[in-house]
Formats: structure tokens, C-alpha cells, sequence
């Protein structure tokens, strides 16, 4: 599934508590210009599967497991999931491996990590591409009944612990079916068996669900004053930025994506985007598509 890459486990300084997995190309990729790809939820660097074998004649690929997801580090405490502190992590694992500035594509819950990256770290950030979200702060605060209705499990695994940990532990293959079969026109069907079999395996550990679970915890409370706190100080997206969502997803129905996305950055650059023929799972099921976004907007 990954010829042509190596594994990698980078501590991070500064939170001693956490190692982060990844995977980087290996061969002409040092000559090449960086690429980070960070992931969604419930699931791990393997939604690249599809893409970032396509890539490595043309960037230096890195793909990590953000913390409390795959096989990275899962600390219990709600505050190790701010996205401050999953953006440090992106900069510990380019860090080590060489690159001081580099490019991101990054889906869902990595996309939420790499907004909070651009605004800390805006000289690592070269250009970015977001898979289909909207800003955390809009799509809390400004939303309608569609957005509930089709989010659900944003108010439901905020809720205190250990009400969403025990209900998804209780069959977490079931967990799978339901709900990411569920966000997905096609289901299930569009995602290899491997990569499926991987993320339910990963949902068998408590420890990880209810990382997870405080993942989208911080989401509800850390990151949203993080947010308000950059927009008060000036703290904006200031490179180059291109969004993608699916055209049979909630960001369609509910959100004005480039505007949104516009309010975040500085006006000095460029915010582009559209909707393409997808479900939620943009990388598996129109990898093709976002292949084609690299290699056009990514140079």
C-alpha cells in the first residue's frame, strides 16, 4: 500500500508524553519540495493510500498520524488535543525531518490542526489545501438545522465522559458501519478493506476513542477561544489557500466555504476553491481530484 515509503516516530520536545507516527517518502523525494498530508476522523495516514503514491516523483511526501489517532501517542488530558498543541506537532516532525518551510493538504480533523499551524506558524506554511471544512468558530456559531442533522456526532462526542467512549466501545465495527458508512454516498464501498479493517482496529482501544473524543472536546471549547484569540490579535492564514468540498456534503448545504475561509486569511492573498463530486471522504473516494489540486495549485 506504501512502497516506496518508510516509517517514522518523532518525539515530541515539547510534550515529552507524546510520539508521533508518520510515514515519508523515501528515494528522489529529498531533492524535492515538502508536503505534509494530515487526516480526518476516525481514521489514520492510510486515507492517503490512493494519492501519495502519486506524488513522490514530484514532492518530498510526509503522512503522520495526528495524536490520539493511528499509531501515534494518545494522551488522556483534554488539553493535549488544543490545536495549538496538534499544529506543534507538525512542526516537531518537519523539524526532524529536515524541512523548514513545506506545503499541506490536510482533511477534516488535520485540516482543523493545519489552519491552526498556518496562523502560529505562518513562515512554515508555504501553501495550503483543506478538504472539506469550514472554519471551527463559523460552523459552531453560525449554522442551521441541516448542519446538526448531519454533524450529529460533533454534539454528541463532546458530551462528558464516558457517555460517547462507552457507546461506541461497545462494537466499534458497528460504530464504523453506521456512521462513516453513513456520511458516505456508496457507504463503505468506497474504501479499501485494508484501510477499513485498520480504522476499526485502531477504535478497538478505549485509549483511542476517547482521544478522539477529546479531540472534538477541545474542538467545542479550547479551540473556539483559540480562535476568537487569533481573530482579536491578527492572527491569520497568510499563505496561499485553496479549499475543496464535497459537493454531497454538509459544507454545500450549509456554508459559504470560500467566504468563510476568506474571513480567516489576510487579505493580501489568495483564497480559491469549489465543490467537487464527492462524499465526506474526499481522498478516498475522489483521489484523483485531489491529485489533480496538488499538482495544479501546490508549486
Amino acid at each position: 500500500m506504501f512502497d516506496g515509503f518508510e516509517e517514522f516516530a518523532v518525539k515530541v520536545e515539547s510534550d515529552p508524553e507524546v510520539t508521533i507516527h508518520g510515514r515519508r517518502s523515501t528515494g528522489l523525494s529529498c531533492n524535492l519540495p515538502p508536503l505534509l498530508l494530515l487526516h480526518g476522523f476516525p481514521q489514520s495516514l492510510h486515507i492517503w493510500h490512493r494519492i501519495a503514491p502519486q506524488l513522490i516523483h514530484n514532492y518530498a511526501v510526509v503522512m503522520l498520524d495526528l495524536r490520539g489517532y493511528g499509531g501515534s501517542s494518545k494522551p488522556a488530558h483534554i488539553s493535549a488535543y488544543a490545536k495549538s498543541a496538534m499544529a506543534r506537532d507538525c512542526v516537531a516532525v518537519m523539524n526532524f525531518l529536515g524541512f523548514e518551510s513545506f506545503f499541506v493538504c490536510a482533511h477534516d480533523r488535520g485540516a482543523r490542526v493545519a489552519h491552526k499551524l498556518c496562523a502560529d506558524h505562518p513562515e512554515r506554511v508555504r501553501k495550503a489545501i483543506f478538504l472539506d471544512i469550514c472554519p471551527t468558530l463559523a460552523m459552531y456559531t453560525t449554522t442551521n438545522i441541516e448542519f446538526p442533522r448531519a454533524y450529529f456526532h460533533w454534539f454528541f462526542l463532546i458530551q462528558k465522559e464516558p457517555l460517547p467512549e462507552s457507546m461506541i466501545s461497545a462494537n466499534p465495527r458497528r460504530f464504523v458501519e453506521l456512521f462513516v458508512g453513513g456520511r458516505q454516498e456508496g457507504g463503505l464501498q468506497i474504501f479499501d478493506q485494508e484501510c477499513l479493517e485498520y480504522y476499526i482496529k485502531i477504535l478497538e482501544c478505549p485509549e483511542a476513542v476517547h482521544a478522539m473524543c477529546q479531540d472534538y472536546r477541545a474542538s467545542a471549547t479550547l479551540d473556539l477561544d483559540e480562535a476568537r484569540d487569533d481573530l482579536s490579535q491578527g492572527k491569520l492564514i497568510r499563505c496561499p489557500l485553496m479549499i475543496l468540498w464535497a459537493k454531497r456534503g454538509v459544507i454545500e448545504k450549509c456554508f459559504d466555504a470560500v467566504t468563510e475561509w476568506r474571513e480567516v486569511t489576510d487579505k493580501k492573498v489568495p483564497v480559491t476553491g469549489n465543490s467537487i463530486q464527492s462524499g465526506h471522504y474526499i481522498p478516498e473516494h475522489a483521489p484523483d481530484d485531489v491529485v489533480s489540486a496538488v499538482l495544479d495549485f501546490l508549486i
